[in-house]
């Protein structure tokens, strides 16, 4: 699994299985929206300097698209 997308699932309530298979286990500790949300966040980072129509970049539109507004 990406380290990236682990780390998200941890910052999420996702908690590692203890047996090293790096599985992650979900219970109602699992906040799926932030999971969502920091997914959205890391790849709008990544074209936030391409500019769009009206003095937003690609990133805030991919923010406002998925209801995040930048």
């Amino acid at each position: 699994m990406n380290q990236r997308i682990e780390k998200f699932a941890r910052e999420s309530g996702a908690w590692n299985q203890v047996y090293g298979n790096r599985m992650f286990m979900i219970d109602e500790h699992f906040d799926i929206a932030k999971f969502a949300e920091l997914i959205v966040q890391e790849c709008a980072g990544k074209v936030d300097w391409i500019l769009a129509e009206g003095g937003k970049t690609q990133g805030d539109l991919i923010k406002q698209h998925f209801g995040l507004e930048p």
